[in-house]
């Protein structure tokens, strides 16, 4: 288009039919969780839930580590009728993005102060609806986007991801503020239109067939994606860093709301820094990291990314010791939010990379659901506890260790050139 041409070289990529496509995928593909994470966390906090309950509601988010269970099934089995109208991905993507929309609808009429029961079966209902619309929208992302692409696709990826989240966590605070959480929830169901309106541009993208094996169908769909991954060399060291990579970024992403409460900072301050600043700041993490990942390779972008990430939680523990101050909130914020952008570029195009398109719903569900599962099962499991007993200054200390192990395994990995020999059987990187 005429238009595009006369964009900057630098900006070009960013506005290929491909890419832009991602931003609305990645618009959809942020708005469940956020439901379910800091938002939840709010809501039952202003319900007088201790913090060791809305810490265990973690586990509601452990349905996006768990996705990788039944992504075979949507990577393989067509839907009768839809599949036939819309196309294989385009029929999962309609059918799951309506389950998010029913599921989020019954944790808005669920009250935490009247049956926390009912919250945690609605809570773990959104949980696997948006790890399933996950894995749609991952798989169809992968496959509209060319190998060259994967960069672009990837930041695009990511501002999609933070726009649907950040929009859907500001409007459900200010909403709360003055409707009640119920009207907040029903408000946001808005967001999972973008990723019909991508289907609807984009059509339905090529699929290369899977490979039939000898074993049946439904072993099969489970065992060849699993199988051509753990056969590449360097997979089980690939594997162990994909785990341990985000232990810190998870567990001091999921106390963040906990801190603010604590610290007394108010909903509306908390949507205009949070959300705001945060969003500011991780739009030009994305600007930046895609030329980072332009200029430095994928090797040394995703090196630096971990290093800034696991840097970026010292920050918290700066806003613990200095107390109520919105200066203090809008740098912890800014700097993780601008750190976690440019992870997102380099570390979302090297996990897309690993995948083979053969099996991309399958692959890229295990690659991310493995990516936060230890995190998760983590924070779920004793965060509260931890901060309750330590305070939240060492709570952030502790977090910043957790993610030296990703580090230090990565740069050994591109020491002995395992990075590339996995990506070499995969989906060939971009460049």
């Amino acid at each position: 288009m005429g238009w595009r041409r006369a964009l900057p070289a630098v900006l070009r990529p960013y506005f290929e039919k491909g890419p832009l496509g991602a931003l609305l995928l990645g618009m959809a593909s942020g708005y469940p969780i956020t439901m379910i994470a800091a938002t939840l966390s709010s809501r039952l906090a202003d319900s007088g839930i201790d913090k060791k309950t809305v810490t265990a509601f973690g586990l509601a988010l452990l349905m996006y580590n768990l996705k990788v269970l039944w992504a075979p099934a949507i990577d393989r089995w067509r839907l009768p009728l839809l599949a036939r109208a819309l196309g294989h991905r385009r029929a999962w993507m309609l059918v799951t993005g309506l389950a998010v929309v029913a599921s989020v609808a019954a944790l808005a009429l669920a009250d935490p102060a009247a049956d926390l029961g009912a919250v945690v079966v609605a809570a773990v209902a959104v949980g696997f609806a948006g790890a399933s619309f996950d894995i749609v929208l991952d798989a169809y992302r992968i496959e509209n986007l060319k190998p060259e692409q994967l960069g672009a696709g990837s930041g695009m990826t990511q501002y999609g991801w933070r726009i649907g989240n950040a929009l859907a966590a500001s409007t459900a605070l200010v909403v709360a503020e003055r409707n009640g959480w119920t009207i907040a929830y029903l408000t946001t169901l808005l967001f999972v239109a973008p990723a019909l309106i991508a289907a609807l541009w984009l059509g339905e993208p090529a699929h290369p067939p899977a490979p039939r094996g000898k074993r049946g169908g439904v072993i099969d769909a489970v065992v060849a994606p699993l199988a051509d991954f753990l056969a590449r060399a360097g997979a089980w060291i690939t594997l162990a860093f994909i785990l341990v990579h985000k232990i810190g970024d998870t567990v001091a992403n999921l106390s963040f709301r906990l801190l603010f409460k604590d610290l007394g900072f108010s909903k509306d301050e908390i949507a205009g820094y949070d959300v705001g600043v945060g969003f500011v700041a991780l739009l030009a993490g994305i600007f930046v990291g895609g030329l980072l990942y332009r200029a430095l390779g994928m090797n040394r972008s995703v090196l630096l990314s971990l290093v800034l990430m696991a840097v970026s939680n010292l920050s918290f523990a700066g806003l613990a010791l200095a107390g109520h101050s919105n200066a203090g909130m809008a740098l912890a914020i800014g700097f993780e939010n601008f750190s976690s952008g440019i992870g997102g570029v380099a570390i979302g195009a090297y996990f897309a990379a690993l995948c083979d398109a053969r099996f991309t719903a399958t692959q890229f569900a295990l690659v991310s659901a493995a990516a936060s599962i230890v995190g998760r099962l983590f924070s779920a499991g004793g965060t509260g506890a931890l901060i309750e007993a330590m305070g939240f200054v060492d709570f952030y200390l502790l977090t910043t260790l957790l993610a030296l192990p990703g580090v230090l395994l990565f740069l050994y990995m591109m020491r002995r050139g395992l990075v590339d020999d996995a990506l070499r059987l995969g989906r060939p990187p971009p460049g």
